[in-house]
């Protein structure tokens, strides 16, 4: 899931810029009462608030239409530029967590969960449908704004000098390396059929280089899930993480707009998810890629979906698709015929709707997802089922993992449900499955919309992506040996 909705942009910015004030003239004042012998302490109360005025409007100069549809990114990436005394005492304002309590997490990422926890109200499931259009506004409003530019199709990129690129080279990471070469991302949406035969929209980004060489060489595409929980969550809330992938990686990537809960229940999710697969499949060539070259990704939510995917196109199993009314021999026929995943990279997945983990008591309040949370949305999700929460098609560890596709599992140290994608990262070993694990200390649940916002996660989520790369990249020179 996702960082969870709250009040309006305005209301959030409103607030913020109300707290700071209190703290400016707290500083002021603290300042004029100081003593001589304690003239230093004034000097620095003054450039505090100097500071404060100066750096939230550095990252501010831009038009006001693109500030108010990315006012999230601007205001709380800008607070990560104030000196680490004056985030701490606005956290102390809002009664955010320490660092006793988050010791891998530093005064910028506290005050974001302070914020959101200051302004965050209980999940109801009758609100679930309101929610849903307020959350792809504000994640929006959270992304940079330069991943939703399209250059046209005209325009021709710069050109770097190919000895100055190749000096530096093997000093960049992936990321350095696409901006350096002039790559860009473009994507188009199109509409295919869901499991039931209707309109369902997938986004498909790839990649445009100088020339043919920079793009898709691994003729990989990627199919993602979002989060949200199974009932909130779209194309535009993880397009971020999408255009990412595609930049630093150079594979084709294709985002889903599964049907939600609480209005399509269990396991439609999963159905319209596999009737992406088997389109992809039949249509990646299109995108520059191989069916034997498909990996799923997927964050919470999603990332639940992606395993179920997996497992489901790895061993089908027609009992388990019974008394659904469906035609579940048609259904297994269909999964038999599909190409085997090469890879996944579910981050901080669900993997367990019926059960509780340590990390449930240790996170499950203050953070971005809590406790309440989860039951709201497992709920709206599982209520119109017949199926039960430890059902192989809605809980992955329940699922058949014998022949499990190579995976690599993303944890979040700060999050509710750590605990069950690490153990379920040890039951994929126990089946012999290559399997890695990368666990992001300092992390909250949900962590991927802040990739744009604060410094340390979005080397976070670029490091990560890399890494998923050079593993499948792994996978496909075993292969070909």
């Amino acid at each position: 899931m996702p960082v969870l909705p709250i009040p309006s942009v305005n209301v959030l910015v409103s607030k913020i810029a109300n707290t700071i004030k209190a703290l400016r003239s707290r500083a002021s004042s603290d300042a004029s009462e100081r003593s001589p012998s304690k003239g230093s302490s004034a000097k620095d109360s003054k450039l505090l608030i100097n500071h404060l005025n100066n750096s939230l409007s550095s990252d501010i100069h831009h038009s006001k239409a693109r500030y108010q549809k990315h006012a999230f990114h601007y205001v709380l990436k800008g607070l990560g530029y104030l000196p680490t005394p004056l985030l701490e005492r606005l956290n102390n304002s809002l009664h955010g967590p320490n660092t006793k309590q988050y010791p891998h997490a530093d005064a910028h990422l506290r005050l974001i969960i302070a914020l959101n926890n200051k302004l965050k109200r209980p999940l109801r499931i009758d609100k679930l449908t309101t929610l849903r259009h307020k959350f792809a506004a504000d994640a929006v409003a959270m992304q940079a704004p330069n991943v939703w530019q399209q250059l046209d199709n005209d325009l021709k990129l710069p050109i770097k000098d190919n000895a100055e690129i190749n000096a530096k080279n093997n000093a960049k990471t992936s990321t350095q390396r696409k901006a350096e070469t002039g790559a860009t991302v473009r994507w188009q949406d199109e509409i295919i059929a869901n499991a039931d035969g209707d309109d369902m929209t997938v986004r498909c980004y790839q990649q445009h280089g100088q020339s043919v060489d920079e793009t898709n060489r691994d003729e990989t595409v990627m199919l993602f899930f979002h989060g949200g929980g199974f009932c909130i969550g779209d194309l535009d809330t993880h397009h971020e993480f999408c255009h990412a992938v595609c930049r630093q990686t150079g594979w084709s990537v294709v985002s889903v707009d599964y049907r939600l809960a609480p209005e399509y229940a269990a396991p439609t999710a999963l159905r319209d998810c596999l009737a992406a697969y088997a389109w992809l499949a039949e249509h990646c060539h299109t995108l520059g890629a191989l069916p034997s070259r498909i990996v799923l990704s997927g964050d919470s939510a999603g990332g639940c979906l992606a395993i179920l995917v997996a497992q489901q196109v790895t061993a089908p199993d027609a009992t388990q698709w019974l008394n659904l009314g469906l035609d579940e021999e048609d259904m297994i026929n269909k999964l038999q015929d599909l190409p085997r995943p090469l890879a996944q990279l579910p981050l901080y997945p669900v993997t367990d709707i019926d059960a509780n983990y340590p990390s449930w008591a240790l996170y499950g309040k203050g953070l971005l997802l809590d406790y309440n949370d989860v039951e709201v949305f497992d709920t709206a999700y599982m209520q119109h089922s017949t199926l039960p929460g430890s059902h192989p098609l809605t809980s992955p560890m329940h699922g058949n993992n014998t022949r499990m596709c190579p995976s690599y599992i993303v944890a979040a140290e700060l999050d509710i449900l750590r605990d069950e994608a690490l153990i379920y990262a040890d039951q994929l070993q126990d089946s012999r499955i290559a399997t890695k694990t990368y666990t992001v200390l300092g992390a909250p649940h949900g962590f991927i919309h802040l990739m744009s916002i604060h410094k340390g996660i979005g080397h976070e989520t670029a490091g990560i992506i890399d890494k998923f790369a050079s593993f499948v990249r792994q996978l496909l020179t075993v292969k070909s040996d």
